[in-house]
């Protein structure tokens, strides 16, 4: 049996992220939403709140674990690719947050809900 590529453990690991926001009362929206910038894992509504998630996977938690690997960079990344998203579905009036959900080894779901902001 041969194992997984990391495109298929990614495809895998959203999909239960998806499911597990889904059974917290989130309602799902859109999925690998690309741009110049990057790619949104995850839109979801969250009641009036468009909620921008991404997605994160990591075998062991030697460097951190998954919630930990979204960095500054990362952060700006999604933040453009955001208001792409926003701009292209004309929904700038709508509020947003930046949730993360890690996945560490064989571990549960991890959810950091507003896990970040556009500096203001």
């Amino acid at each position: 049996m041969r194992s997984r590529t990391t495109a298929e453990t990614g495809a895998l690991i959203e999909r239960q992220a998806r499911a597990f926001l889904e059974e917290r009362g989130l309602r799902f929206v859109a999925a690998n939403f690309r741009t110049r910038f990057g790619e949104l894992d995850l839109v979801m509504e969250d009641g009036e709140t468009l909620v921008f998630v991404e997605v994160r996977y990591r075998h062991g938690d030697s460097h951190g674990g998954a919630l930990a690997s979204v960095t500054t960079h990362k952060q700006q990344r999604l933040l453009k690719a955001a208001a792409q998203f926003l701009a292209q579905h004309r929904a700038a009036h709508r509020l947003v947050r930046f949730d993360i959900v890690g996945v560490t080894g064989t571990a549960a779901p991890q959810w950091l809900r507003d896990a970040f902001r556009e500096a203001s």
